[in-house]
């Protein structure tokens, strides 16, 4: 379970710089995976063995500096509410501005690690000049350049140092039973599903509070099958938050998600898979993550004999290149198809731990290989010749081979498909890796 560190700070600091500085090791190699350069605010960094969520709360302001006052103030408490830890940049070249001042205001009231960070500090007369913000009261600062990564080493010290430890092990007593998540836009009806689920029903046991710090995790029980429901959508709704950016919703999901074993993405059927929903697709995606998408409010479209399967259609063609997810219409309010959801959800969470024989895998995959091997790359030829699955909590493949640098995409991508053709991963992200021998 990894924790959340946010940046905050106004506009053209050099963020979203230090940002990329962080994630650009592991970042650079899961976005190249799937072509996905969608939501470039979020991010999994580490340093001394220790993992953590990156969050730049910047990127998502457009507007006048009025507007943009206001909104600091959001992303700030919202950074507050939901980090672990905060990283409060500011310009040595701008010296202290008025939002510095209201933004530390609000950082000092704050009992969570703040870092404060003097970036574009790259010379020793620009050292001397970052004395004045001693006087944001936010104590000692560190001086980095994130231009060139100056300074960043000592920073990230601290920063992990402060990190609580205990996450991993809290998570051990409740890990046992699988987690679902519910998940999607505000008003796409991810209460009212819980509630129906759970409503009158003699099948909730305990409400587990807490364990994730703030979302809630009710267990429950059906088809004798037991598991916690995560539900995002109780989470403290501040009143000076207002959900209406997109990039605080995604941000309430974060956690919600990187802590499941299966996403269940609400949407509403009126809205469609918009770009809101689609992002939280692909954080779930990139977190690999089982997937259920649920279109609700199904009862309110207007259909003829062949909509859901042309508006099933119409949702996959924006998940490409992953489109092997299982789609449920379902209508919170008359109950329609909520179970055949979790069940669908089940059988995904049953697809992810799934493990396949290694002799079975070499039995199928080593004549389809003989069949349709990978193209020649530079007149070489590469010969695959063994493969196994590797023992990780999701599905991931190892193909041994001669010349692993010669397989490219869309040769990996043809395997990942008889992989879903022969074996069910409905609903899973596959990752597939080439390794030398």
């Amino acid at each position: 379970m990894s924790n959340i560190v946010a940046i905050v700070g106004r506009p053209n600091v050099g963020k979203s710089t230090f940002f990329n500085r962080l994630i650009q090791r592991r970042e650079a190699i899961v976005d190249a995976v799937s072509g996905v350069t969608r939501d470039r605010h979020y991010g999994k960094s580490d340093w001394n063995g220790k993992e953590f969520s990156l969050i730049d709360t910047g990127g998502y302001v457009l507007g006048s500096d009025d507007v943009f006052e206001a909104e600091i103030d959001k992303q700030v408490e919202l950074a507050i509410d939901e980090a672990d830890a905060i990283i409060f940049m500011v310009d040595v070249e701008d010296g202290i501005t008025g939002m510095d001042e209201d933004v530390a205001k609000l950082l000092r009231k704050v009992n969570k690690p703040v870092f404060l960070v003097v970036n574009k500090v790259d010379n020793g007369k620009r050292a001397k000049d970052a004395v004045e913000f001693y006087s944001l009261g936010l104590g000692d600062y560190y001086t980095i350049a994130s231009i060139n990564g100056s300074g960043t080493g000592e920073l990230l010290d601290a920063l992990v140092e402060a990190l609580p430890e205990n996450a991993e092990e809290e998570e051990e007593e409740v890990e046992a039973l699988p987690r679902f998540a519910v998940v999607g836009r505000p008003n796409a009806g991810k209460s009212s599903f819980i509630n129906a689920l759970i409503g009158e029903d003699r099948y909730i046991v305990t409400d587990v509070a807490g364990t994730t710090r703030d979302s809630i995790d009710t267990k429950y029980n059906r088809f004798g099958f037991e598991f916690n429901l995560v539900d995002t959508a109780g989470i403290r709704r501040k009143a000076k938050v207002k959900e209406d950016l997109e990039f605080y919703s995604v941000m309430r999901s974060v956690r919600a998600i990187e802590h499941s074993d299966v996403c269940l993405i609400v949407l509403d059927a009126t809205r469609g898979f918009d770009g809101q929903v689609q992002n939280i697709f692909w954080l779930a995606e990139r977190n690999r993550k089982g997937i259920v998408v649920l279109v609700n409010k199904w009862d309110l479209v207007e259909k003829d004999h062949k909509s859901m399967k042309e508006y099933e259609k119409a949702i996959k063609k924006q998940m490409e290149p992953f489109t092997d997810v299982p789609v449920v219409f379902i209508s919170v309010l008359t109950k329609q198809r909520i179970f055949k959801a979790i069940e669908t959800a089940v059988e995904v969470y049953k697809n992810r731990t799934k493990k396949i024989k290694t002799s079975k895998l070499n039995e199928i995959f080593l004549p389809i290989i003989e069949n349709y091997p990978p193209p020649a790359y530079k007149a070489k030829y590469v010969k695959i010749k063994y493969v196994m699955q590797l023992p990780t909590p999701q599905p991931q493949f190892a193909f041994f081979c001669n010349l692993p640098q010669y397989v490219k995409e869309p040769y990996k991508r043809f395997l990942e498909n008889k992989l879903r053709e022969h074996f069910d991963f409905k609903g899973v992200p596959i990752s597939v890796y080439m390794r030398k021998k």
